[in-house]
């Protein structure tokens, strides 16, 4: 059973009150009322900080995901600065890959290269199951981090079987997914053996997690929305629901997100999600009556607009703070990542206004 420290759920399923089980984060996940609206950002710890980019330099970022001490640093970074509602584990979607047996970097300026792209059912052979012992040092820093953030929630997360199968099929990142697809259409079965391997070492890598106790998790869906809801429900949706439900009795809420997914929304949701991530394409009154009143959303602050003046800033957060109130819950967040360039004190000063906004209106009723 988990003990009540880390905020996760007993393994009953009964939710501790108090800690991070009880945090507004948590509590709109499961779609209950909260003092107000909680926020965080996807990449919320990176390049946008200078504490962050003081403390990588000459680190490699598969080195760094492997360091304990400095994962626990870099995730507390935007918890102190920002004061946001949650933390989430600084690491990559590849780690597990990596630790399964794959050949690959994260190349700076490009993203993950991995050496020997997957082409043949041997290929896929070569990716074992992975066990805590692989990635022992994510749950060392899970722990440490839950014993730092006391009754701040900790999300873990992990690359989708789809997104993960993209880049070992491509060799790295890509624009149009052609070799991915290729691959999808030509030779289904094979497709299907390795979203099914890969699906099994994400849902292994979100264990340790959740064992360690993090608060919940959330599975990226980075490049589902280069598909078709047809292609998505043929090629996707299954392995997508394999991890999910695969979680359904660790007693955290999971979150799903992509980009460019305003026509997989119910699908995505349909996975075993309780919070649907939505980008900034789509109001999220409109993406709530899409994923159903069974889930909460996540977003969906356009990442480009932390440019602008802050008036315009000002209005778009109240504005997606407003149209959340239509779903049965709401996390506020981006609808992708912070941008490198992004200035932190806008971020600082977003999450206080989410607060301010919502909680005055909470008040007024």
């Amino acid at each position: 059973m988990t003990t009540d420290t880390t905020g996760t759920a007993a393994r009953d399923g009964a939710p501790r009150r108090g800690g991070p089980a009880d945090s507004p984060f948590v509590r709109a996940c499961r779609r209950e009322s909260g003092p107000h609206t909680p926020v965080w950002f996807m990449r919320q710890a990176g390049r946008s900080l200078p504490e962050y980019r003081e403390i990588r330099a000459n680190v490699a970022m598969l080195e760094s995901c492997r360091r304990p001490e400095l994962v626990t640093e870099i995730t507390l970074q935007p918890v102190r600065r920002h004061r946001v509602d949650a933390a989430i584990l600084f690491s990559d979607i590849v780690v597990p890959v990596a630790a399964a047996g794959v050949d690959l970097d994260i190349v700076p300026g490009t993203g993950p290269v991995v050496a020997a792209p997957v082409r043949t059912a041997d290929d896929v052979a070569r990716i074992r199951p992975i066990t805590r012992d692989d990635v022992s040092y994510v749950d060392e820093a899970v722990r440490l981090l839950v014993a730092e953030l006391g009754d701040t929630p900790l999300i873990g997360f992990a690359g989708a079987p789809f997104t993960l199968a993209s880049y070992l099929v491509e060799g790295g990142p890509s624009r149009t997914h052609a070799k991915t697809k290729a691959l999808m259409y030509g030779e289904p079965e094979l497709w299907h053996a390795l979203c099914a391997r890969l699906a099994e070492v994400t849902l292994s890598f979100l264990r340790v997690q959740v064992d360690a106790g993090v608060s919940a998790v959330q599975l990226f869906d980075s490049w589902a929305g280069a598909l078709s809801e047809a292609d998505y429900r043929r090629f996707v949706l299954p392995h997508s629901t394999a991890v999910l439900s695969g979680l359904a009795d660790a007693g955290v809420p999971r979150i799903h997100f992509g980009v460019g997914t305003a026509e997989l929304l119910g699908a995505m949701g349909e996975a075993g999600a309780d919070v649907v991530g939505v980008d900034w394409r789509t109001p999220l009154d409109v993406a709530s009556r899409r994923i159903g009143p069974d889930r909460a959303v996540q977003g969906n602050l356009d990442p480009t607009v932390l440019f602008a003046p802050w008036p315009v800033v000002e209005a778009e957060v109240r504005r997606i703070v407003e149209q959340g109130r239509a779903a049965p819950g709401h996390v506020f967040n981006l609808g992708h990542g912070v941008l490198p360039e992004t200035d932190p004190d806008v971020l600082t000063r977003v999450v206080a206004l989410v607060h301010e906004v919502s909680a005055r209106r909470d008040e007024q009723g």
